[in-house]
């Protein structure tokens, strides 16, 4: 049986180090992102592919896939970049890396909400750039403990950062997801439809997968919904958001402020939103801790060695 392994971009040494030590690996050189004509290759001539969250693995690679390819492990708990469906006609698994990212990821969906309703970037420029004085009027930003937060997306991270909500900053939590969630039950969370999400909560944080159901599910009209001092937290998949409508959201001062740490053209970002005071903006780094990152590889290999001992993957994708 070929063991053979790609990998489209380096992971931590740590993580390397340990696929080294169960199967031969090949790894796209300098530190970058693997070429097209490069994860055509792997396909044609490994067993298992690392992906990437920016490696489109799409109907033409998946058919491109030689007899030899038994899995397509994303280091990552998104897979849209992945035709799950097409791999799975050809008999390929496809695995991702949920739950060992839930705590960094929500984590940094507060990092952003509690940036956005200080106005930490802000403060940051001008000390670093000017003077300053203290003033009654100086600097206002918005109250967290006590106010109420809308979770779009009730799943692990969802649920993981509502918990945080009520049992830390005693808020109260509204939901809205396809099904109930025992877990934010338990903490007094209450499940509502969207619009009635909007316009109730202080902060709305968004932890869906991006489909064709949830493209654009924040646009113009969900945006007017919300409190002018509302703010929207994402930390999902950039299209779940209508960016240009984002824009000018926050240009009108439709809303008070957002944090992201997703777009929707990634790595492109509307100018625009450059320019605007009341966002900010991260590079994708939900998941960026040491711990966790590492701990995304170690489940990657989990699922290697299960498909080399013929077992389904621990984590494999199903639809």
């Amino acid at each position: 049986m070929n063991r053979k392994v790609f990998v489209t971009r380096r992971m931590h040494n740590t993580v390397m180090k340990l696929l080294g030590n169960i199967c031969e690996y090949d790894v796209t050189p300098d530190d970058r992102s693997a070429t097209r004509e490069e994860i055509l290759n792997a396909v044609k001539n490994y067993a298992v592919i690392i992906t990437m969250l920016n490696d489109n693995i799409d109907a033409e690679v998946i058919n491109a896939a030689g007899s030899d390819l038994k899995l397509i492990a994303n280091y990552g708990v998104g897979f849209n970049n992945i035709d799950v469906k097409a791999a799975n006609d050809k008999g390929i698994y496809v695995s991702n890396t949920p739950d060992v990212l839930t705590d960094a990821t929500a984590d940094l969906a507060w990092t952003l909400l509690f940036a956005a309703a200080r106005r930490v970037i802000e403060g940051d420029n001008i000390v670093r750039t000017s003077t300053f004085e203290w003033a009654p009027k100086y600097m206002l930003g918005y109250d967290v403990t006590g106010k109420t937060l809308g979770i779009i997306g009730a799943g692990r991270i969802g649920a993981n950062m509502g918990r945080k909500a009520a049992l830390g900053f005693n808020m109260k939590v509204l939901y809205y997801g396809r099904h109930n969630s025992s877990s934010l039950d338990s903490v007094g969370g209450t499940r509502t439809g969207l619009e009635e999400l909007l316009e109730r909560s202080d902060f709305v944080s968004i932890h869906l997968p991006l489909t064709p159901g949830t493209r654009h599910l924040i646009g113009a009209n969900e945006l007017s919904k919300m409190k002018p001092d509302g703010i929207l937290i994402n930390t999902s998949r950039g299209p779940v958001v209508d960016e240009k409508a984002l824009v000018d959201a926050l240009s009108r001062h439709v809303i008070a402020g957002a944090g992201l740490d997703v777009y929707e053209n990634e790595p492109q970002v509307e100018e625009t939103l450059k320019t605007l005071q009341n966002v900010v903006l991260l590079p994708h780094v939900g998941t960026a801790t040491f711990g966790t990152r590492i701990e995304m590889g170690k489940l990657i290999i989990r699922n290697i060695e299960d498909v080399f001992a013929c077992r389904e993957p621990h984590t494999m994708v199903r639809i």
